[in-house]
């Protein structure tokens, strides 16, 4: 399986960041080495002083799909999570200065984190899941899917121009404004719609 995950899809982290915002989704990958292994605590790697914590709702791919038409794109899913895209941040703002690419600061052992999927029939529509992450019980980041830039069938047949999707890969769709960096002993909670999905601690 692999790991899809788009950036600057909230217009809100676009302008957090400073950054411009893009024509078309920004794409890179996570390797299924970067996924945080269940019940484990996330280590701060000992090459970062400023890992960001970034939610991000996520969408498990069930069929083999290329080229898919965007009306067609919610056969391809039917379960909804969220997780968390750490981020070494003091490491990225070095590769984005030198133009180089950003895996080392987004795909190193312990990036990803995946909480728990629902059934999307649970949600009335994908395009307005709410969503949000706790840091040591108070609301860090908070949101909705509706404030996609890219909605989630538009990112499915985005994606799949370039890649081949297969069953069980993951998209992570962006992570909403108020990231901010984690120290030892963080407690990061994730809820969609109220429901916790993850609980991790950091070391």
């Amino acid at each position: 399986m692999k790991i899809i995950c788009v950036g600057r899809n909230y217009a809100a982290h676009i302008e957090e960041l400073d950054n411009e915002r893009p024509k078309d989704p920004v794409l890179f990958l996570k390797p299924d080495t970067a996924i945080l292994l269940k019940k484990q605590p996330f280590f701060i790697p000992e090459f970062s002083d400023d890992v960001h914590y970034e939610v991000e709702v996520l969408v498990k791919i069930k069929k083999i799909g290329k080229h898919i038409n965007r009306k067609f794109a919610h056969k391809y899913y039917d379960e909804i999570g969220l997780g968390i895209d750490f981020t070494a941040r003091d490491l990225q703002a070095n590769l984005k200065k030198k133009g180089l690419p950003w895996e080392k600061a987004k795909a190193f052992d312990g990036a990803a984190v995946i909480g728990n999927f629902i059934p999307k029939k649970n949600f009335e529509s994908v395009n307005n899941i709410s969503f949000r992450l706790e840091k040591n019980d108070e609301i860090v980041q908070q949101a909705s899917t509706a404030l996609m830039l890219w909605k989630i069938d538009e990112l499915i047949e985005y994606i799949s121009k370039y890649f081949t999707l297969k069953i069980g890969d993951i998209i992570f769709t962006g992570t909403p404004s108020g990231v901010g960096k984690v120290h030892p002993e963080d407690k990061l909670t994730g809820f969609i719609e109220g429901t916790e999905v993850f609980s991790i601690k950091v070391k």
